[in-house]
């Protein structure tokens, strides 16, 4: 800035005579001229640099706090995004196919790295295959928007069968006492003899029918390849693979490890009901939360 400042006067003292001057180089010059001249200058050129300097609108301090509170908003969003893609997810139980286990109103967190075959992490995180006896949560095969959860039986190539109600896989009784309850007293040939019972049953879908056909040998079911035969652990009040059939691969989502909240809901019905349960539930949480079940791990 000072070299601006400084070239004026500069030029009007070494630039050379005009002839003008030169003709009346014997009168002297008004010393106020030069000097007005100089100081006009200096001023003209001060007001353009100081119309050039960059404006700054002081920022307040509610400003920061939203500009701060706009980013830690997005950070949360895109984290919760990353871990409901890619790690973990949670859902509800809203019926009673997996009790004992799982109860009408658990709140599960589910691991979707644990069976990530082929995926992204499995440079990364331990990778398990889906075994027999694992639970499972995934696409209902039928209507895949819907998610059901699981318990799995039979893995690719093995035999299943029930006979009055006890599973036999491989031609050997499943140890199931620890988790399986039977709430029925009466016998259902299709449910308690699959697939060797003598009627079907209206709650069977009928494309699963057709296919059972081809995938029965000597009264056992086999299961194909990149497929799994699941049940509920209420084996009486479960729909599951003996009506539907079986889970592929691709739709299995992870495994529920952690139930992180329980609560009882009442039985409400009507077009307000999911209202009044939370209504309900609010008032009566002291008495109602299942705090024996809070971060409880499934198994």
């Amino acid at each position: 800035m000072n070299e601006h400042m400084e070239s004026p006067e500069t030029s009007a003292l070494e630039s050379p005579e005009s002839p003008e001057t030169q003709a009346f180089s014997g009168v002297s010059k008004p010393e106020t001229s030069a000097a007005g001249n100089a100081v006009s200058a200096r001023e003209l050129i001060s007001e353009a640099a100081i119309s050039r300097s960059p404006v700054r609108v002081p920022r307040t301090r509610n400003t920061d706090d939203w500009m701060s509170g706009i980013q830690w908003l997005s950070s949360t969003v895109v984290l919760a995004v990353f871990v409901i893609t890619f790690l973990a997810q949670a859902f509800q139980i809203p019926s009673q196919s997996m009790e004992k286990t799982l109860l009408i109103g658990d709140y599960l967190l589910v691991d979707k790295v644990h069976y990530a075959e082929g995926g992204l992490w499995n440079s990364l995180l331990p990778y398990s295959p889906i075994g027999r006896g694992d639970i499972i949560v995934f696409r209902y095969p039928v209507q895949p928007t819907q998610h059901f959860v699981k318990r799995v039986i039979g893995i690719p190539g093995d035999r299943v069968h029930l006979y009055r109600g006890r599973v036999f896989v491989n031609g050997k009784a499943v140890e199931d006492s620890a988790f399986a309850i039977h709430k029925s007293q009466q016998f259902d040939s299709y449910r308690d003899n699959f697939p060797a019972g003598n009627y079907i049953s209206p709650e069977v879908n009928s494309r699963w029918w057709v296919e059972m056909h081809d995938v029965v040998h000597a009264g056992e079911i086999v299961v194909p390849p990149d497929k799994y035969f699941v049940m509920g652990d209420n084996r009486d009040e479960s729909l599951d693979s003996r009506y539907w059939g079986f889970v592929p691969r691709e739709n299995i989502i992870g495994r529920p490890f952690l139930i992180y909240w329980s609560v009882r809901h009442p039985e409400i019905t009507g077009s307000d009901g999911r209202l009044e349960r939370l209504l309900y539930t609010l008032v009566h949480l002291p008495e109602d939360a299942r705090w024996d079940r809070t971060f409880r791990l499934v198994r």
